[in-house]
């Protein structure tokens, strides 16, 4: 990751503050990181609050089972629907919005087990792209009660902080928001989401970073991120049939994925929660692409009005130059774009408080998209 000088800005508008109670997990190192955590660029404020025009967000006082080793997990089952504790009802998809596995399977190996389940690994070739890298992935543990074999799941793409060449820190035992999650789901407090998670780089130097874009004469990573990891998302599992279950997480260098991606490609994801992000595409790789380049800034689209689709951007109250840089983007945003604001009490640019803002994410997404679904 680079520099705050370059890897950050933003001003707030159209938004709302949220006072959240928690705070997520992604990049940044605190307490022993492991290999891909490293600490972005420092941010930070207090809490603020204001919307001058732009998007809009509701305001809030507080927060917002997998198959064996080399198996697809396509042949496994669904889960029980919940919602987000606090706030609207989630949207609801339609009748008949279940996705059924359409094939082909791939095969995946176990990476790690976690306390609720194991998270496997796959190597995906991109038929659109023709990119090869890494995903990981996670199933609910609803998801394979017999219960629910014909039952819909939403899907939660993460993206990770640093370079995530090789590795995702969302699979880390640092954030473990796979646990969280089957706690919440249990609870009714949150949606069990399958959880996907991808590499975002092939190269571990920052000169070579894609930014999760087709950068001209490079590997076509923006059409792996945006299209082959959905095509590979319901040849595999059991979705929730059109955009409203698809939402995108990531910190820091992910929270510049989730946002990108999302406003690009609203006909695929319904929301998206960028923490402590940067939103100015800077990766040298751009050199020669000008016009390229800010077809693929967030700090652009966010402006338009072309994309509907829900935002909860967050930044560490310990880092004024972070606040700073995320409350300017936030003012910039134009509906149909909502955009809430949340700044974490004291947050700094760390995975160990990301990590805290694990629970509150996870319903402010089951908030704003809908759950497991049956026909």
């Amino acid at each position: 990751m680079q520099p705050q000088s370059s890897r950050f800005r933003a001003v707030l508008t159209g938004a709302t503050v949220f006072t959240l109670a928690a705070a997520l997990a992604a990049c940044g190192s605190s307490d022993g990181g492991s290999a891909g955590t490293s600490g972005d660029a420092a941010k930070g404020g207090t809490a603020a609050a204001a919307a001058t025009g732009g998007a809009t967000g509701s305001a809030s006082s507080s927060a917002p089972g997998s198959p064996a080793a080399g198996t697809s997990p396509a042949a496994a089952t669904g889960a029980p629907a919940t919602t987000a504790s606090p706030a609207p009802s989630s949207p609801s998809a339609p009748s008949g919005k279940v996705l059924m596995p359409t094939g082909p399977q791939a095969a995946f190996s176990k990476a790690r087990d976690t306390a609720a389940g194991q998270i496997m690994m796959t190597t995906l070739t991109g038929p659109k792209s023709g990119v090869t890298g890494k995903v990981w992935v996670w199933l609910p543990p609803e998801y394979n009660d017999p219960k629910y074999a014909k039952t819909g799941f939403p899907v939660l793409t993460l993206y990770a902080g640093g370079q995530s060449a090789g590795y995702n820190t969302w699979t880390d035992n640092q954030l473990p928001i796979q646990e969280v999650d089957a706690d919440l789901a249990k609870q009714g407090k949150a949606h069990p989401f399958i959880m996907i998670m991808p590499v975002q780089n092939l190269d571990s130097n920052e000169a070579k970073a894609l930014e999760c874009a087709d950068i001209p004469g490079q590997p076509k990573m923006g059409t792996w991120m945006a299209e082959d990891i959905p095509d590979f998302v319901r040849a595999n599992f059991r979705t929730v049939k059109g955009r409203d279950g698809w939402g995108l997480m990531g910190a820091s260098t992910g929270a510049f994925c989730s946002a990108k991606l999302a406003l690009q490609h609203p006909e695929t994801f319904k929301a998206a929660v960028p923490i402590d992000g940067y939103f100015n595409p800077d990766s040298p790789l751009w050199k020669g692409h000008e016009a390229e380049r800010q077809a693929n800034s967030p700090d652009l689209l966010v402006a338009q009005g072309k994309a509907d689709v829900r935002m909860l951007a967050t930044a560490g109250g310990g880092n004024g130059y972070e606040m700073k840089l995320v409350k300017a983007w936030v003012a910039k945003a134009a509906p149909p774009l909502t955009v809430e604001y949340y700044e974490q009490p004291g947050g700094k640019h760390l995975t160990s408080d990301f990590k805290k803002m694990i629970p509150d994410t996870l319903q402010w997404l089951s908030k704003n998209l809908a759950g497991p679904q049956s026909d």
